[in-house]
């Protein structure tokens, strides 16, 4: 089975970050191996435009069949404002609230973030599916790299 993972920015970063490098260049192992597709979103794009070079051309290392785009409308903006107006962050995380939204209204296998403030937090991740839940939208896999790569047995 291949897995959908949406990624978020965190995760480009992650690849070039050395408290995160290893765990998240694992991850892409997967993706190279093609047991995932990426889901990326045009929000992942935009906030892209500010990185760093290497960190804005990542992606571009991987065939394009490896990814899967996916745009903002407005039910995703409306999603990603209940979030808020169901206080499970603040106003200030309207973008993590945004991926959460884009996430989740595509159905993806689960949302990969090393945010743990505002998105791999069980608190949130709580909030974020009974928003989802109260609106009518399946709950979403919220996990960091660690939970989504393989690790072999050892015998």
């Amino acid at each position: 089975m291949k897995y959908r993972i949406y990624i978020d920015t965190s995760i480009v970063g992650g690849y070039f970050d050395k408290e995160f490098e290893s765990k998240t260049k694992a991850l892409f192992n997967r993706l190279a191996r093609e047991e995932m597709i990426f889901v990326i979103s045009d929000l992942l794009d935009i906030e892209l435009l500010e990185a760093p070079k290497k960190v804005r051309n990542l992606l571009n290392q991987y065939p394009n069949d490896y990814f899967e785009r996916i745009e903002m409308d407005q039910e995703v903006i409306t999603l990603a404002n209940r979030y808020i107006e169901e206080n499970v962050v603040g106003e200030t995380s309207l973008e993590d609230c945004r991926h959460i939204a884009l996430a989740t209204i595509n159905k993806v296998d689960a949302l990969a973030s090393w945010n743990f403030k505002h998105i791999v937090n069980l608190d949130r991740i709580k909030g974020y599916n009974s928003v989802n839940i109260k609106w009518g939208y399946p709950e979403l896999e919220i996990r960091s790299p660690i939970d989504l790569i393989n690790y072999e047995n050892k015998k």
